[in-house]
């Protein structure tokens, strides 16, 4: 992989085992608008970039070279070896090649804790577009103006400090339902330092979980999304009803089988790398419609 200042932005070529569109559109983040084929505009980290993908070359069109080495590199995860990650998968579960072999560009992006944690909330019982929704709505509404690509404007999501100031009827005007008090609730929290990005950084995987519950609304497969897509431990395993159909389909015969029990064999089964074999599972599943179709995996 070489880096190239352009006069437009930057350069990155030789890219493996990437794919901009799997990685931005497999569930994991929200904060993105598409601008065209392999062309997209998000935020992050206070940032608005404009990137796409030519093959195996990334163009990062409004960034600074400072700025795509300190903050983009590590967002999208490029230092890291997908290859072998990939055989150490494999290796372990043959099972996973169907899927690894489909969605073979997926990178866990490396995201900001607080805006996570609300995404995730926010995530449940809820399609992707209208998660998107919900997020750019309250970035709009109290995040700070990144600027404009085209006809679209872009804004950051506002910190916790700020979230914290909101009340839950101005949340709920945002479309967030139920969730508005989950969301004051977890602002509150963040902001006072009950739940810190910090003290997590600390903790086990286990007692990353258990505090992170201690926010309303907060259980079990949303504190795994924000351990695996915030905290970088790479080991969590979200289950929601996606993951439990395929994982029902190829390892319980089919069988209705417990969250629990599917945690503890992902667990044993996929080792330090279970989130990424979640990914490729997760969204190869939506992908030939698991739901629909479940002998097709």
């Amino acid at each position: 992989m070489e880096v190239f200042e352009k006069q437009d932005g930057i350069a990155v070529e030789g890219v493996q085992d990437f794919d901009l569109a799997q990685t931005l559109e497999c569930g994991q983040c929200f904060h993105f608008v598409k601008l065209d084929e392999e062309e997209y505009g998000l935020t992050a980290y206070g940032r608005l970039l404009h990137v796409s993908q030519k093959g195996d070359t990334l163009i990062f069109r409004n960034t600074s070279r400072k700025d795509f080495e300190t903050i983009w590199r590590h967002y999208f995860d490029l230092d890291r070896d997908y290859a072998e990650i990939k055989k150490f998968l494999l290796a372990r579960d043959d099972k996973l090649l169907e899927a690894i072999s489909a969605i073979h560009g997926i990178h866990i992006l490396n995201q900001e804790f607080f805006e996570t944690l609300i995404s995730f909330i926010i995530s449940q019982n809820k399609q992707i577009p209208h998660i998107k929704q919900i997020v750019s709505e309250i970035s709009k509404r109290y995040g700070s103006y990144a600027g404009r690509l085209g006809n679209q404007e872009f804004y950051a999501f506002p910190d916790a400090e700020k979230l914290s100031r909101v009340d839950e009827e101005s949340i709920r005007m945002c479309k967030a339902g139920f969730r508005a008090p989950y969301i004051c609730d977890a602002a509150q929290k963040v902001h006072t330092g009950q739940v810190s990005e910090e003290a997590l950084a600390q903790k086990t995987t286990e007692e990353c979980r258990e505090t992170l519950k201690q926010i309303r609304g907060v259980g079990d497969k949303v504190a795994n999304c924000v351990i695996l897509f915030a905290l970088s431990r790479r080991e969590a395993f979200p289950v929601d009803v996606w993951i439990r159909r395929i994982m029902e389909t190829l390892y319980f015969g089919g069988e209705t089988t417990g969250i629990a029990q599917i945690q503890e064999f992902a667990e044993k089964q996929f080792g330090p790398y279970g989130g990424y074999a979640q990914q490729y599972l997760f969204y190869y599943g939506k992908t030939v419609k698991m739901g629909v179709n479940i002998k097709k995996l």
